[in-house]
């Protein structure tokens, strides 16, 4: 009985990417593509495992304790990316099992490492799949995130859930119509910006790819060269656009829609979340005029693409970064830790828990130099709870301790200092690209030994599902009646 509602949700989900699978079935075959048959087999193959689960347990209660909402965000991202590794497998792409599951979970994470060497000649299905894999994970990341975490109490989330009861007759009176109403604006957003990069001069398969894995923070392109393939400044000032868009939380649009103009513009995260990408990349930009001898509109641009694809984890890529000198390096070292916005498509600590804990630390000065005062944290005007600050805190020390065991890990599997830590990083915060020749921004991960990548893996999957979500399931009491 434990188990069955979870398997419901479970074949649902598996159901979903079955069919999504039809679609690049049907490009390869409006296109003469060699892999027609490769997605149709993985569409029945999935559909099939899928419908059973489904129908199996369809009957029973859906409503699902914490323990069951624990094994079921776990177990629908794993059976998710074990069902969407097939067509990888199937394909002429071929990849083993190893490099099938890494590119299912860099997809679904929008974390967009990946192993795939030759993306320019690769059939248009494949290149199709991989866009779905990130606008698919986009979509549940955010749901995730809006109706799953707060629920768990994991990272501090707990806050949002309170500001959504209260706030859910302004907005909508409903969860569904929530989760509804956020589908729409990320299929509006995908859909703008796909007719925006259509109009700049990208085919329409590379548009679609691009609007998908922009949106979605995620990562992955069509080309080896990332977005330094289209050589055009107007494509990287539009893809800057929509990854930052990404990166705001999707409450802020519906607050936008619903006319509840004083809530969006009063979030505290948007407003934090600019100022840090506006002064991130005025201090990038000075540096590349100034050590590069960069004009400055090229310094501007080169720095504003960049910035924002590393601080939203989106991954995308213009140029090696790397060769800009060690203070560029450092700099993209760091913000690969950052993230955008909860809520929202992207990974990393987020804004709001830099947030907290800048409040706390003022907090804790403050009653240095007054012993008997009263402070306590507050975020966006509002009390935040000691439960929040307990959680955030506890979140922030157990990232940092899963960032040194992760690097240790790579380390013992043969990678240099380098690639493991940028390796780690960019794995535990869905960024995409590390640092160095290997895994760089002009290098892919599919050199890695597999030890390596089945770390990074499972790296991928704890980054995005907060941490304490996977790890609370190796807790003996988790178990117990």
């Amino acid at each position: 009985m434990f188990l069955q509602p979870v398997l419901y949700v479970v074949g649902l989900t598996v159901s979903v990417l079955g069919g999504a699978m039809l679609l690049p079935a049907a490009v390869e075959w409006g296109t003469g593509g060699p892999d027609t048959l490769g997605f149709l087999g993985s569409a029945l193959a999935a559909g099939t495992v899928g419908i059973i689960l489904t129908l199996a347990f369809r009957s029973v209660d859906a409503r699902l304790s914490v323990r069951q909402i624990f094994v079921l965000t776990n177990a629908s991202w794993i059976a998710s990316t074990l069902a969407a590794a097939l067509p990888f497998m199937v394909t002429s792409i071929s990849l083993d099992a190893t490099d099938a599951v890494f590119e299912a979970m860099s997809g679904l994470t929008t974390t967009g490492s990946t192993v795939v060497v030759g993306l320019d000649h690769l059939p248009q299905g494949i290149l199709l799949w991989r866009g779905l894999t990130q606008g698919i994970g986009g979509i549940g990341i955010i749901v995730m995130a809006m109706a799953v975490l707060p629920k768990l109490h994991v990272a501090g989330m707990q806050l949002f859930q309170s500001e959504s009861s209260e706030r859910s007759e302004k907005v909508l009176p409903h969860w569904a119509q929530i989760m509804r109403a956020i589908v729409v604006v990320y299929l509006a957003l995908c859909g703008l910006c796909a007719i925006l990069y259509g109009a700049l001069g990208m085919s329409f398969l590379d548009a679609t790819v691009h609007a998908m894995t922009s949106v979605s923070t995620g990562g992955f392109a069509n080309y080896d060269r990332s977005f330094g393939h289209f050589q055009s400044p107007a494509i990287e000032w539009t893809g800057a656009l929509f990854m930052a868009l990404g990166a705001l939380p999707f409450v802020f649009y519906i607050q936008l829609a619903t006319r509840q103009h004083r809530d969006a513009l009063a979030n505290p995260q948007v407003g934090a979340f600019f100022v840090f990408l506006l002064v991130t990349i005025a201090v990038l930009m000075g540096w590349l005029v100034l050590n590069d001898r960069l004009e400055p509109m090229d310094a501007l641009r080169q720095a504003t693409f960049n910035v924002i694809s590393v601080v939203t984890t989106a991954g995308l890529v213009t140029a090696d970064y790397t060769l800009w000198g060690s203070f560029a390096v450092a700099m993209f070292f760091f913000l690969t830790f950052v993230g955008g916005c909860t809520g929202s498509t992207a990974g990393g600590l987020k804004i709001f828990h830099f947030q907290i804990l800048i409040t706390v630390a003022r907090v804790q000065i403050r009653r240095l130099f007054h012993p008997h005062g009263v402070f306590g944290a507050r975020h966006g005007g509002k009390p935040v709870p000691e439960s929040v600050v307990a959680s955030v805190l506890s979140f922030l020390l157990l990232y940092m301790l899963s960032f040194t065991v992760f690097s240790l890990a790579l380390a013992f599997t043969g990678l240099d200092l380098t690639t493991a830590l940028s390796g780690a990083a960019t794995a535990l915060a869905n960024v995409g690209p590390g640092l160095g020749g290997t895994i760089g921004p002009a290098g892919n991960f599919a050199s890695l030994p597999d030890s390596s990548k089945w770390v990074l893996t499972l790296a991928m999957l704890m980054g995005r599902l907060e941490l304490l979500t996977v790890l609370v399931l190796f807790a003996p009491s988790f178990w117990r009646d």
